[in-house]
């Protein structure tokens, strides 16, 4: 089902298309050149306040590749007054007045990225710069930005309200681990105290609750709009009136067991609920426990509402499946407790928009790694619109007070937007331009989009290391032939210094344009994480026709000389359409084109949920065939990572011996990151693998947590280094693999050789592929080559480059030809 289908269903079910709404009175004022940051500019423009304020950790770039200048620009073309407060002195809150009183509610983002990714590489180092600032300077934003943000927006206006969106708002709903503290942190949500949470692209949610606010409702009344969180009391429990609450262990089990009690009975109420006075005690644990399918006491009370008379098929239900037992459940009169299954208390599920899943506590997660990757488990089996259900988790507000708990509530899944949402969307008037204020400082991230055009959102490749699903989702929005080219012309018309070369047509990946799921039904019911794993769905339309044409269109415009394609690749999905890569290959690659193999082993493969080498072997065939039928030398440049969950020291190995192969010598390497939410990250946490279900029993993964180990795995990817000789001998050594040291052509390093090893390796027999791709300068390096020699003086001398001995990784070509 498309995401068009999903709106049109959507807006028959009362939701409204963004460009329906009502403005709001302020809408009599011209569109903005900017959004002001500044009282200067807001008198200027006759505003005396502003109605919504946007807080972000990025410089301010009025570009639709910018999430605060979308919904600026969206709210605005709502009807309010829209101000920009960017990257502010966190440090006290005057900063955060400088636009004065806002009429309706602060907004708070840390930015495109996780602040914390932002600030830190993936060994836990500072960075030293910031791809998002004036500048390219680092520490222009907190650590946790979005929660610094929104204390300091409380403690400015107390009674203003909060909103709290973002990608790092997004990826920290609920209780997440944080690899940077290397524990489980609470929901962003009690820490940042804002009203609520919008998550994903937010721009219908965002519309819904500012129209809200500005016609006097409250946040309660708003609870039910889908792609929101927000926090419940005891006293601020909104709409659970019609909801019926399942234990997650039901759900992802063996089906439903006994009838349960309302959530919110107290262990020490429990004689006044005639359900449990009605129900049997024969459990050990008691029937609180029975009720949770084998949860210990410690969840008693935090179980479902009863569902009667209701049947689910026998023939679902696997006595022989293994339950995720709770905290508690390890001592020995448990483990001879075998909880009851749905085969004897046959109930059936009610229906999923009525139904809120009960995840296990905060308490629980941070402590017990299996529950943590049970729940990680069922946060990602209900992502799709079309059949996601509402979410729940239960925070202590105080050590150990039950009675003070605070539930943090997630609504399914925002509607996607449709193809004409999508334009109207992309079709406000931004600027595309850094806001002035900011003269003549390079911004590298604008850099990097300014001759770019987005032209879909979503992803349903599902690669477990990649967080796009969990925030963008897995329905893919598109933007219509007629826009997308419509921005090409506003790009070759008013863009400063445009050379007629268009950057990237793409997205989230390259070559998922108009893709969706042949049957709505299907799509609508579909739980899968991935529809191209473990291979491309026989339910997938693979047809890149629309794309091809797409390509076409823009490349014959007037003033346009090249349109290129940086966007990542799914080459799986590309060699579907033979067509499409030869479109690709002969007019829109630079010389050089990334694609993510990520590695060349299938168990780390089934880990990340990426195809296996035979599709990269059939897509390089095909790259190499159209690039010589278009008389062009290009380049393939695959990217991988290094320890990745799953990952073995053989397995790097294997992957070194596969690049030397294929004489590939990566420049530059990652290390997996492990980001709030990914599926990766949760087996990095537990060592456990959430893409089944989850035991305490057995199936433990392999690590790599040590940064001794993680420097290894990059080791391997950078084989031909001579820094990394003497690590790699010893790996290779205690591997029981002496036979890849030496000088065969089978070896993957040479023996010790100390005029190759020295401290300096850089001037004893390797260089970087860029520092060999730069021009000649006068400070040239000795360093060996065997095609020259030092001249009779003895002086060093720049060495000539043997022409295409080696590809690199980080620029695809190489080195340059000399005469």
């Amino acid at each position: 089902m498309s995401a068009d289908t999903i709106a049109r269903t959507a807006f028959k079910q009362g939701t409204k298309p963004l460009y329906d709404y009502d403005k709001h009175w302020a809408s009599c004022y011209e569109p903005a050149p900017y959004l002001p940051m500044s009282r200067a500019e807001m008198d200027a423009l006759g505003w005396d306040a502003c109605d919504v304020i946007i807080i972000s950790g990025d410089a301010y770039v009025d570009h639709p590749s910018f999430g605060m200048a979308i919904i600026g620009r969206l709210l605005e073309a709502q009807g309010f007054r829209v101000g920009i407060i960017a990257q502010p002195d966190w440090k006290s809150k005057d900063a955060f007045m400088e636009l004065g009183k806002p009429v309706y509610a602060y907004g708070v983002t840390a930015g495109n990225m996780d602040s914390m990714i932002n600030r830190y590489t993936a060994d836990r180092k500072i960075r030293s710069d910031d791809a998002y600032s004036p500048g390219n300077v680092a520490d222009k934003r907190p650590d946790r930005a979005a929660i610094v943000y929104s204390q300091r927006c409380r403690e400015a206006y107390p009674d203003v309200p909060i909103i709290l969106g973002g990608i790092e708002g997004s990826l920290r709903r609920i209780a997440h681990y944080d690899y940077w503290s290397d524990k489980v942190r609470r929901s962003i949500l009690l820490d940042a105290r804002a009203d609520v949470l919008l998550y994903g692209n937010a721009e219908r949610a965002i519309v819904d609750v500012v129209h809200g606010l500005s016609k006097g409702y409250s946040f309660e009344q708003m609870s039910k709009m889908r792609g929101t969180a927000y926090l419940l009391t005891p006293t601020r429990r909104h709409w659970q009136a019609d909801m019926t609450e399942v234990a997650s262990n039901d759900v992802d089990t063996v089906g439903r067991v006994d009838p349960i009690i309302n959530p919110y009975v107290m262990t020490e109420d429990l004689d006044q609920c005639s359900i449990e006075q009605d129900k049997p005690s024969s459990s050990p644990i008691g029937p609180v426990g029975q009720a949770m399918t084998g949860m210990s006491a410690q969840y008693q009370g935090f179980v479902s509402e009863p569902v009667a008379n209701k049947i689910i098929n026998a023939d679902q239900v696997d006595e022989d499946t293994q339950v995720v037992q709770m905290r508690g459940m390890d001592t020995q009169e448990s483990k001879e407790y075998r909880p009851k299954t749905a085969r004897k208390y046959k109930l059936k599920m009610p229906a999923r928009e009525q139904t809120v899943i009960r995840l296990p506590d905060y308490e629980h997660v941070k402590s017990d790694p299996v529950l943590y990757a049970h729940a990680s488990r069922i946060l990602h089996l209900e992502t799709n619109p079309g059949n996601a259900r509402a979410l729940v988790q239960r925070h202590s507000s105080g050590a150990g007070n039950s009675h003070t708990s605070i539930d943090v509530w997630l609504n399914p899944p925002p509607i996607p937007l449709s193809t004409e949402e999508m334009d109207y969307v992309f079709d406000l008037p931004y600027a595309r331009l850094p806001h002035p204020s900011y003269g003549d400082a390079r911004i590298p991230a604008y850099d990097m989009i300014k001759f770019s055009v987005n032209i879909m959102r979503g992803c349903f490749g599902g690669c477990t290391f990649c967080s796009i699903t969990e925030h963008e989702g897995r329905i893919i929005q598109n933007r219509s032939e007629e826009s997308i080219l419509r921005e090409v012309e506003a790009i070759r018309d008013v863009a400063p210094n445009f050379t007629g070369v268009i950057s990237d047509l793409g997205g989230p990946t390259a070559n998922m344009y108009r893709l969706s799921c042949k049957d709505e039904t299907i799509e609508k019911n579909c739980r899968k994480p991935s529809c191209v794993y473990p291979d491309v769905c026989e339910n997938l339309i693979t047809d890149h026709s629309n794309l091809t044409k797409l390509y076409r269109k823009a490349r014959d415009i007037k003033g346009v000389k090249k349109i290129l394609i940086a966007s990542g690749l799914r080459y799986d999905l590309a060699v579907k359409d033979p067509e499409y890569v030869k479109e690709l290959v002969s007019h829109h690659v630079g010389g050089y084109l990334k694609i993510a193999p990520e590695h060349s082993e299938e168990a780390v493969l089934t880990k990340m949920m990426k195809p296996g080498m035979g599709s990269y072997d059939k897509f390089k065939a095909m790259f190499e065939q159209y690039s010589q039928e278009a008389g062009k030398e290009q380049y393939l440049i695959p990217y991988f990572i290094a320890a990745h969950p799953g990952t073995k020291d053989e397995d790097m190995m294997n992957l070194a011996l596969w690049l030397k192969s294929y004489g590939y010598r990566a420049d530059q390497v990652q290390a997996f990151y492990p980001s709030p939410m990914a599926t990766a990250t949760t087996m990095y946490h537990t060592h456990k693998d959430p893409l089944h279900k989850v035991s305490r029993e057995g199936g433990d993964m392999d690590i790599v947590k040590s940064g001794k180990q993680r420097k290894l795995h990059k080791a391997f990817l950078r084989y031909h280094d001579p820094k990394n000789w003497v690590m790699l001998r010893k790996a290779l050594q205690d591997m029981g693999r002496s036979d890849l040291i030496g000088k065969n052509r089978g070896c993957l390093i040479p023996p010790f050789n100390a005029s190759l090893e020295g401290r300096d390796a850089e001037q004893n027999g390797y260089q970087s592929a860029r520092k060999k791709n730069s021009r000649v300068g006068n400070d040239s390096v000795k360093r060996r080559d065997n095609n020259t020699a030092a001249n009779t003086t003895g002086n060093p001398t720049k060495k000539r480059v043997s022409k295409g001995n080696f590809q690199t990784q980080h620029t695809g070509l190489p080195p340059r030809k000399t005469k």
